[in-house]
């Protein structure tokens, strides 16, 4: 069993390192332009509709998790519980992966949310990020079908409490 996740939320303080596994080819294979993302992900720590965090275990820091209000820009999520919470994550410690972390962290994060009574979770994994696919399902998750998001096609993933 992975040992327990602490997600505590991101600051400013945390963005070199954010920024740093951005580049990581792991991660740069499913965010996309380190720059752009970075851009992105530093310029939402004062929008009200996402919160960010890092996870941490006993030996650190080991990734990033945003938890954002379904908004314009996810209308192609469709018709969810007034409270639903989308969620993106990645593990940037590459010695963390293929160790069944990532569904334990998403379990832990999405119980959490569950627990303070949002009504739904929803996420959309590339389809072919097998890994990713797999962790959410892992995770509790289970698919709803594709959609079109301003990335391009994803697979909508839905774990209700």
């Amino acid at each position: 069993m992975a040992e327990p996740h602490r997600f505590r939320p991101m600051t400013t303080t945390d963005l070199p390192q954010i920024k740093r596994w951005l580049a990581l080819s792991h991660v740069r294979e499913w965010w996309g332009d380190p720059a752009e993302q970075y851009a992105l992900v530093s310029g939402d720590l004062d929008e009200p509709a996402m919160d960010q965090f890092i996870v941490a275990t006993s030996d650190g820091d080991i990734g990033y998790i945003q938890c954002y209000e379904l908004t314009a820009w996810n209308t192609g999520f469709g018709a969810h519980p007034v409270g639903t919470r989308g969620i993106d994550l990645f593990i940037g410690e590459p010695d963390m992966i293929g160790h069944g972390r990532g569904s334990a962290l998403i379990r832990a994060f999405v119980d959490e949310r569950l627990a303070q009574r949002v009504p739904r979770v929803v996420t959309d994994p590339d389809p072919v990020n097998a890994r990713a696919v797999r962790a959410y399902e892992k995770a509790g998750f289970h698919k709803v079908g594709m959609v079109d998001t301003p990335d391009g096609p994803s697979l909508l993933m839905i774990r209700d409490r």
